[in-house]
């Protein structure tokens, strides 16, 4: 019977051995299936993170793009008029200095009424659209509504102030057309 035990011994050893061998072999065959599945899963989970950040980068330059044109647009509207003002405003100077004559004779007072209303009619078809005459004598010096031309010296001024308007000035809403042509106290 020992012998038949000591047999009985290596076969079960034998069996231990082959069922080891067995259950690493098919580890190690898994582990194999398993290991490039892991590679291609982990490729799959950084492609799509790279396309995610690249989709919500498209969108914010889409939205950026949307607001852009949004506030073109409102400007385009808000100074719609800007370029009709320019090509007015000298025509405009021209009936101020029309309505500057003096002259007793009645024929030409009937001429400078006529001469008076076209202005006023050209004023408030300006102010209609925001422009606004840039108030500068008395004022202080500001280098974006006034361009001075000149600069004297009176007691009566404070420093920098602006003495004498030359050409009037005007503003579109909020954005200078063209600056008041002023005489700067020094």
């Amino acid at each position: 019977m020992s012998n038949e035990k000591q047999v009985e011994e290596q076969n079960e050893e034998v069996v231990e051995e082959v069922q080891t061998d067995s259950a690493e072999a098919t580890e190690a065959e898994v582990s194999e299936e398993v290991n490039p599945l892991q590679q291609e899963n982990d490729q799959l989970k950084q492609q799509l993170e790279e396309e995610e950040n690249r989709y919500l980068r498209l969108q914010a330059d889409f939205d950026n793009f949307r607001r852009r044109s949004r506030l073109d647009a409102e400007a385009a509207q808000k100074y719609r008029a800007q370029s009709l003002v320019s090509d007015i405003l000298p025509a405009l100077d021209n009936f101020e200095r029309a309505l500057q004559v003096n002259t007793a004779d009645e024929q030409t007072k009937s001429v400078l009424q006529g001469v008076e209303m076209v202005y006023r009619q050209l004023v408030e078809a300006l102010q209609k659209e925001g422009v606004e005459a840039i108030e500068s004598v008395g004022k202080t010096f500001d280098p974006y509504e006034h361009q001075a031309v000149m600069q004297v010296e009176d007691d009566e001024y404070e420093p920098n102030t602006v003495v004498e308007e030359l050409q009037k000035g005007y503003k579109l809403k909020d954005k200078i057309i063209r600056p008041a042509m002023v005489k700067v106290n020094q």
